[in-house]
């Protein structure tokens, strides 16, 4: 459990790099062998791509550190509960492991809309949520209030 929180504490530190660049806060680091092979947080207003998500990029980094699409012996550990493209592509790359801290009640689908990783795909990821669930909300409710707030 040590390393867990170790590996999400590092997942919010990319989430915090977000947050500075006006990106909604959520953060990403996928790791293998209990190393860090590579991490990620939102992109998308800053790229103006819609593929820029945390994990998308992370798993891209990890791709291409591995020379492989295959993920296996990979966790993810992200600061929010993925969407169906990011959860799409963790099961195609055969990720071993996702721990996610909050839940996303708009898009989210492992609790929050449906649970996509319960679906008779080719492969099961190992699903865990709620590690440091209170800063990774508080982090993103703080977000959004500024937006609030700057707007106003």
């Amino acid at each position: 459990m040590d390393k867990d929180l170790y590996f999400m504490e590092e997942a919010l530190k990319e989430a915090l790099l977000a947050a500075s660049k006006g990106e909604v806060p959520v953060g990403c680091v996928i790791v293998k062998d209990e190393e860090i092979i590579a991490r990620g947080h939102n992109m998308r207003e800053t790229s103006n791509h819609v593929f820029m998500h945390a994990e998308m990029i992370a798993i891209d980094i990890a791709c291409k550190k591995l020379a492989s699409w295959r993920l296996d012996d990979c966790t993810i550990y992200v600061t929010l509960e993925p969407c169906a493209m990011c959860a799409g592509a963790m099961i195609q790359a055969r990720v071993k492991r996702l721990i996610y801290s909050t839940k996303e009640p708009k898009s989210g689908v492992h609790q929050s809309i449906t649970n996509l990783f319960s679906l008779p795909f080719n492969h099961e990821v190992i699903v865990e949520s709620g590690l440091l669930e209170d800063k990774s909300s508080e982090m993103l409710k703080e977000f959004f209030r500024s937006l609030r707030n700057q707007k106003s």
